[in-house]
């Protein structure tokens, strides 16, 4: 008979966590900002901790690459100050992409996601005559859902078109309401019979590009047994920090735990056998 994990203790900072660690691993959206405002006790959580001698490091499932995430965060409000760098999906999606240099590709996401193509040699075509599908987001995530693609997945499915997912996350917060994101489309084309390479968290790749970048700032600074990941998906950063090793905390965000956090919620999300948090907090502070 398997014994019950320990509860998951809800803490009120996150200040006692830190003399532990070298470096944060730190989700952006749902923990930093909203997509709209930032959330300014995060913020200077990170800020306290970097002035202590840690390191921060941004780890988003955002399809554009690291300076793209970097100019968002000005726009944003988030300080510099927050954070040592950033590493994002856009920068794996784009190794993925120059693997199809000198060929077609059909994009599907917004304008603001071409930071994704710049510099490498693709042609933008439609499905009928593409070679692959990059899948960086709905065109219109305001308004559009899944069931708006059926149409265009079902024929990407029907040439057998492998799709780059440059965004896993299935959905997001913005502003109070809930937003899909590129994995859930990635995830409707997978129940078609569709294949799908991901960029991103929970996918090793990306936190071996954390890892390297941490080294490249700090040597050492990578032990995986001085880490701490902080996020509030647990599909993907929870699920993610698990397999590469390193303790997480989760932040409850309106993601999972739009009625609030208490014991009931953590074992209702985090059941026996799930990957589990060392801590939770309703928000990220000091």
């Amino acid at each position: 008979m398997s014994r019950r994990p320990p509860p998951i203790d809800i803490i009120p900072s996150v200040a006692p966590l830190a003399a532990a660690t070298s470096a944060w691993l730190v989700d952006i959206w749902g923990v930093i900002h909203d997509g709209v405002s930032p959330f300014l006790a995060a913020c200077e959580a990170c800020r306290q901790f970097r002035e202590g001698g840690g390191l921060v490091m941004l780890v988003s499932n955002s399809p554009r690459p690291r300076d793209g995430v970097a100019a968002q965060l000005d726009r944003i409000g988030v300080p510099r100050s927050s954070y040592d760098g950033v590493v994002s999906s856009g920068d794996l999606a784009r190794s993925l992409v120059e693997e199809y240099a000198g060929r077609r590709i059909f994009h599907i996401g917004p304008e603001r996601d071409l930071g994704v193509f710049v510099g490498i040699a693709v042609e933008r075509v439609g499905a009928d005559l593409a070679d692959v599908v990059v899948c960086t987001g709905l065109n219109d995530d305001e308004r559009e859902t899944p069931d708006d693609y059926a149409g265009t997945l079902t024929a990407c499915a029907a040439r057998r078109l492998k799709m780059i997912c440059a965004n896993p996350d299935l959905t997001v917060v913005r502003g109070g309401r809930l937003i899909y994101c590129a994995g859930a489309l990635a995830q409707a084309y997978e129940r078609l019979g569709g294949a799908v390479t991901y960029a991103g968290k929970p996918y090793l790749p990306i936190y071996d590009l954390v890892f390297a970048t941490l080294e490249g700032l700090r040597p050492g600074s990578s032990d995986r047994g001085r880490l701490l990941a902080i996020g509030d998906g647990i599909r993907t950063d929870l699920a993610g920090a698990e397999v590469a090793g390193v303790r997480s905390v989760f932040i409850a965000s309106g993601v999972h735990a739009r009625d609030g956090l208490d014991a009931t919620v953590l074992e209702g999300l985090f059941p026996p056998g799930a990957p589990r948090p060392v801590a939770a907090m309703t928000r990220l502070v000091w």
